[in-house]
Formats: C-alpha cells, sequence, structure tokens
C-alpha cells in the first residue's frame, strides 16, 4: 500500500512484446522528495518503464501508483500529479522560448495571469530571460534542455521523470542541470532519473536502480552499491620506512609502496572493518589513512556483465 510518503510505488511491473520481455517483475519504491536514479545499458528496459509509470504505456502485469494514485484506474489525477522530460526535446523551435512556456500553460488550463507569473519566473530560475524572446532554433543544446525542463514545470508538478535529460550535452550544461534537479528536489519535487552518465547518478541519487535485462539485478545508495564489488582498500601512510616494514610484517600479502610509505589493504567498505583495522595501529605508526571504493563504473560492468549466468537482484537494506 503507497504511504504518503511515497511519490512511487511499483511491485511485478512486467511488459512484453511478443516474446520478448522487456520489463520482467520490477519491484520499486520512491520516497517523496528525493531522486531515484534508474541505470541500465541500452535496451534494459528503462524507457519502457518509464513510459508505463508515467502512463504512456499499459503494463502487462503489475500494480503501479503514482503519487498515490493507481496507474490504470487513474490515469488522469496521475498525469496531473506528474511531469515527463523525455530522451528529445519537446521544444517547439519555431516559438520562442516565451511562447513555447506560455504553449504549456494553455494546456495546463492555467489563467492568463497565473501564467504569465508562472512563465516569468520559470525563465528567471532556467537562465532564459535574454533568450526568451528568440526562436528557439536558435538555441544552444543545453539551453533548449532548460528550456524543455521549464515546459514540464509550468503545470507545477510533484514528480518529475527524466528520461536520460542531459544526453548530448557538454560538460557545462549537464552540470548546468544537475543544478537546477538539486534546486527542484529541494523544493520538494521527486525526480526519477534513468541515465547512462554513472558520474551523474553519482552526485544526483538518493538511491539507484541498476536494470538489467528488463531485471533490477541491484538497488541501494550509491555507496552500498559500491561495496557490492571488490576493487576496495584503505591506504595506510606510514611515518617512516621503518615503520612501513613493521606494518608490512603485521599486514603480510599487503601492497606495499617504499617509495610513497604507503601500505595497501583490500577494504569492504564498511565502518565496522575500518574500526577493526585502525585499532590494531600505533598512533605514531600511521600518519594518514585514506579509504578507497568501487565507483559506479565497476559496479555497472560487474552487474551487467552477460559472460556469466544471470544471479538473484541485490537490494542493500536502506
Amino acid at each position: 500500500m503507497t504511504t504518503r510518503t511515497s511519490a512511487i510505488e511499483v511491485a511485478g511491473l512486467c511488459k512484453s512484446y511478443g516474446d520478448q520481455e522487456v520489463v520482467a517483475g520490477v519491484d520499486l519504491t520512491v520516497p517523496t522528495g528525493t531522486v531515484y536514479a534508474l541505470l541500465g545499458p541500452n535496451g534494459a528496459g528503462k524507457t519502457t518503464t518509464v513510459r508505463i509509470l508515467s502512463t504512456l504505456l499499459p503494463a502487462d502485469a503489475g500494480e503501479v501508483r503514482i503519487a498515490g494514485y493507481d496507474v490504470r484506474r487513474e490515469a488522469d489525477r496521475v498525469r496531473a500529479s506528474i511531469g515527463v522530460t523525455g530522451q528529445f526535446s519537446a521544444v517547439d523551435e519555431l516559438l520562442t522560448g516565451r511562447e513555447n512556456l506560455r504553449l504549456m500553460a494553455d494546456l495546463g488550463h492555467l489563467r492568463r495571469r497565473r501564467a504569465e507569473s508562472v512563465v516569468g519566473r520559470l525563465v528567471e530560475r532556467f537562465q532564459l530571460v535574454e533568450a526568451a524572446d528568440r526562436r528557439a532554433v536558435t538555441y544552444s543544446g543545453g539551453m533548449k534542455r532548460r528550456l524543455d525542463l521549464a515546459m514540464t514545470l509550468v503545470a507545477g508538478p510533484q514528480l518529475i521523470f527524466l528520461d536520460e535529460p542531459t544526453t548530448g550535452l557538454d560538460p557545462r550544461s549537464r552540470r548546468d542541470l544537475w543544478g537546477i534537479v538539486r534546486e527542484l528536489v529541494s523544493d520538494g519535487v521527486t525526480v526519477f532519473l534513468t541515465t547512462q552518465y554513472l558520474e551523474e547518478a553519482d552526485e544526483l541519487a538518493d538511491r539507484i536502480g541498476v536494470l538489467d535485462g528488463g531485471r533490477l539485478v541491484a538497488e541501494g545508495t550509491a555507496a552500498e552499491l559500491k561495496r557490492l564489488v571488490p576493487g576496495g582498500h584503505v591506504e595506510l601512510q606510514a611515518a617512516d620506512g621503518e615503520r612501513l616494514s613493521g606494518l608490512a610484517r603485521r599486514f603480510p600479502g599487503a601492497s606495499i609502496d617504499p617509495t610513497a610509505l604507503t601500505l595497501s589493504l583490500p577494504h569492504d567498505g564498511s565502518i565496522t572493518t575500518l574500526r577493526r583495522l585502525l585499532a590494531e595501529i600505533d598512533d605514531d605508526t600511521v600518519t594518514g589513512v585514506a579509504v578507497y571504493t568501487a565507483d559506479l563504473d565497476d559496479v555497472f560492468l560487474a552487474l551487467t556483465d552477460h559472460s556469466t549466468a544471470d544471479g538473484p537482484s541485490q537490494e542493500v537494506p536502506a
């Protein structure tokens, strides 16, 4: 049952095209006012999932509630509660930026006075003041994406689906859009994001799901997912060569760099393991400690590697 704190709740979501199962029993919950990122390779089922959640495509099986409303029985209420920005811009390039926003206000049945107020506020918020009365065909890629997202917000949705919103953008434009997403979340908006940019998910998401072959193969915070794969280690900085030798005797098999006076030990990323390690070391032996974990690239490659048989999905407790 969806609670007031859940913007999205999905149970047993399935979708097939002929004999091809595109979404295969997905379960997930997204709390209100958070960012949920759905990662996965091409063809994993990300866009299909977004289309089902946003009422653009019917599911074959499963239950979906968006903002407390059932997607099948209350589709109109769901649509009134959400905004959707797809991979490809919905901007009409023959219209000016302001005209695009006014068009969305008309489609949302906003009264004229309120529409003008909303349009003016969005033009300022998305840094489009100087370009607002120019045709969108003259806009850069980053400006078009900002306008596209502004158009999504005209009706004031509390849940936004962003389907690979920064595809094709340069690094500066991508980071500008990240800033806008953070501002939206600080205002209480929930964001459901699909992306192939792992740095994007790491930067923005409160919780991340990894979709592969239509199945949610792992879910958790970025830190929790990084602990699922090997590669983490602790690096100890010794005070001098003699103490480094002492550390090497205490931790046989560790990797040693005599030039840098460092010793590296495998680490699972847990605080408990780190505390045990530090408890074994004298204060005057080590002058610095650095903890390194696997990054999301490692997680993504490990969880979507088709060279081994698919294992069960891995969900990390919140």
